[in-house]
């Protein structure tokens, strides 16, 4: 991946999985796919007793779709296989037998917040506010919107979606229970991550195994349902509106 990575290793029965893209961590489907294979992996390794996914650098946590991927579809079907690896991503780690502690360093939007929301324990920078913009771009929040919603409730998945050219911050995403804990400095949150995943690595993985399936209890028919909200944004994606709305964009 000459344009961004996925690597992970295990240490102390730690499983920690990174993601790079050098357009602020964007997520073209080729590193989409590589992160649903490793968090898959990582699920099924018997030394790792719990997951962290993180990104690297210090800034954006995550700017979603990759423009230049989008741009590119001309039809449906491939508007399909790549929302669909945000689908793929989200049911790996919600199908995971082992906790994922997701670090956010800084903003998140879109698939970003989508990851954040499919994760079982949230830590996050003060820096990291969150935005749905795909309305802007003309399509929607369709494929994250279960997690979102699951995670933060309809209304603030409706605040987010709607006003989607608007910015909340990490306060915001806090209060609605999408981060469970806001740092000020970089090092206080991997303190805190390293303290968490110290004391899950150390519990009884049997017990974990089924904490995990009773909280996404509801949750099965995601295999079916995310893949049809692919298609809706791989239709969308193809309109006027949103070829125009990322050219103007990429010309900025």
């Amino acid at each position: 991946m000459e344009n961004g990575y996925v690597k992970s290793n295990i240490e102390n029965g730690i499983a920690t999985v990174t993601f790079f893209h050098p357009q602020s961590n964007s997520l073209p489907g080729i590193i989409l796919r590589a992160l649903a294979r490793e968090i898959e992996t990582m699920g099924n390794n018997p030394e790792a007793k719990v997951i962290i996914l993180k990104s690297d650098g210090d800034k954006t946590f995550c700017a979603g779709a990759s423009f230049d991927e989008l741009i590119a579809i001309k039809d449906i079907e491939t508007g399909k296989h790549f929302f669909s690896g945000f689908a793929g991503v989200i049911n790996a780690m919600r199908k995971a037998p082992k906790f994922v502690i997701v670090r956010i360093q800084g903003k998140a939007v879109g698939g970003g917040v989508g990851i954040a929301s499919a994760s079982d324990y949230t830590f996050a920078h003060d820096s990291a506010a969150i935005k749905l913009s795909e309305l802007a771009v003309g399509i929607g929040p369709f494929v994250v919107g279960p997690a979102v919603e699951r995670k933060m409730g309809a209304s603030a998945f409706c605040q987010l979606t709607i006003n989607a050219g608007e910015w909340h911050n990490s306060l915001f995403a806090q209060q609605k229970g999408l981060y469970a804990h806001v740092f000020k400095t970089h090092r206080e949150m991997d303190t805190a991550i390293l303290s968490l995943a110290q004391k899950l690595a150390a519990s009884s993985p049997e017990a974990m195994k089924m904490l995990k399936k009773v909280m996404w209890e509801g949750t099965e028919h995601w295999d079916k349902l995310l893949l049809e909200r692919a298609e809706m944004s791989g239709t969308l994606v193809l309109s006027d509106f949103t070829k125009n709305f990322i050219s103007s964009f990429k010309k900025k």
